[in-house]
């Protein structure tokens, strides 16, 4: 094995080890809401807004950390981002009340929010375009790896061991910070700066601008945020939803609930792979879409529980974590490799803005009607809304040719329009 291949391998492997982290953090939460519920005498919108505040912050870093990575450098602002996150993890079951528990998991927010740009433009520009979707569904598997560490982990120690619910933030966050240390030693960022140029640099900068919202973009983003609010939805009230409503003991909830991230990393590898080797990604994206909507309103509408399990399975293959990878590579098709950090982190704005509505609304019409099934429905629904609006997008991709003023030749991560 080359050296070079052995950097592909490393780069992915750390990566998606930084996604696990970061979505086992996230679903610690998940399958203790309701002893935290209790602990706290919080309503079921209040439980919600402890996953709202987070998704807000990790949502307004976005941008600014897609800006500041393409300026001061991208592993740099990964990094420390992650720092910062692993030390709110930890924090997180320090704290004591609602109101000190919201400003640490804003914390958490806050440097949680370096890494997608950063993390995606490394590896878009690094790793050879032809092994671009393969590649970033193994980098993704990770997020399936968390989720179900954060599942399991949370309701074993909590239920099973009959730890107190802060063990699991305290664990997370000390591996989290082992974690941040090993990509910072080993992952490298070749990205070139632009080059020095006269004044004639702010028109080409306006024009590169606009190549971000193009009609391509556009109906991305409004996808992504479509498929993210169902899903931060799902994560956020399943345990909870199958305690409370479906009946399930504590203890397996976490299982359960894992079914679909390990059903995503099958689904993610197969579609990850098609991606690379079809010319038009536009109907694998638009099936992934249609039938992940179908999944969101089965699961709760069907009071059959192995449909119920069929329908979660099922949206493990074909949701978020499988149709994410498609929509990365096809960001990348459709942007200069210049700004891939700016691109993605523009792409994961628009998303994880629906993270912040999802939990807060799905508590809050739960709390309105008394019934958490209708979180469900509007995900679908608007799952169905998106994929419909992906249609209208352009069959060929934007040229993405770098302008001459900066890099004037093609590197790993560009990809010019010959089509």
């Amino acid at each position: 094995m080359n050296h070079t291949k052995k950097n592909y391998i490393l780069i992915t492997v750390l990566f998606s080890l930084g996604w696990a982290f970061m979505y086992a953090d996230r679903n610690i939460l998940s399958p203790i809401m309701s002893v935290i519920g209790e602990d706290w005498n919080l309503s079921k919108s209040e439980l919600g807004l402890m996953s709202t505040v987070f998704f807000t912050t990790y949502a307004l870093m976005q941008i600014p950390a897609g800006f500041l990575a393409d300026r001061f450098g991208r592993v740099k602002v990964l990094v420390g981002g992650y720092l910062l996150f692993a030390v709110g993890t930890f924090f997180s079951g320090i704290v004591s009340g609602l109101g000190l528990f919201l400003i640490v998991r804003a914390i958490t927010g806050f440097g949680e929010g370096t890494y997608y740009g950063p993390q995606y433009a490394i590896s878009s520009a690094t790793l050879p375009k032809k092994y671009r979707g393969l590649s970033s569904a193994i980098i993704n598997s990770g997020m399936a790896l968390g989720i179900s560490a954060g599942f399991i982990a949370s309701s074993y120690l909590t239920f099973t061991l009959h730890k107190s619910w802060q063990t699991s933030f305290f664990v997370f966050g000390v591996l989290t910070a082992i974690v941040a240390v090993l990509i910072g030693v080993f992952v490298k960022d070749d990205a070139k700066k632009p080059a020095s140029v006269s004044t004639k640099k702010a028109p080409v900068q306006k024009a590169n601008l606009k190549i971000l919202f193009s009609r391509n973009h556009i109906f991305t983003y409004i996808l992504i945020f479509c498929s993210l609010y169902g899903f931060f939805g799902m994560l956020t009230w399943l345990p909870f939803y199958l305690q409370t409503v479906r009946g399930v003991d504590g203890s397996q909830t976490g299982i359960i609930s894992s079914l679909v991230p390990w059903a995503s990393i099958p689904g993610a590898l197969l579609f990850g792979y098609l991606s690379d080797h079809i010319k038009n990604k536009k109907p694998l994206i638009l099936f992934l879409a249609v039938l992940g909507a179908i999944c969101q309103i089965v699961i709760p509408y069907t009071q059959n529980y192995s449909l119920m399990i069929t329908g979660l399975v099922i949206y493990g293959m074909v949701g978020k974590l499988a149709l994410d990878p498609i929509l990365v590579s096809y960001v990348a098709e459709n942007t200069p490799t210049m700004m891939y950090s700016r691109a993605y982190s523009i792409f994961n704005f628009a998303g994880m803005i629906s993270s912040i509505f999802a939990p807060y609304i799905t508590g809050y019409f739960a709390d309105l009607t008394g019934h958490l099934e209708i979180g469900f429905y509007i995900s679908g629904a608007l799952l169905f809304i998106g994929g419909l609006l992906f249609m209208f997008t352009n069959k060929e991709p934007n040229i993405v040719a770098a302008p001459a003023t900066a890099d004037t030749h093609f590197g790993p991560g560009v990809i010019p329009n010959h089509r």
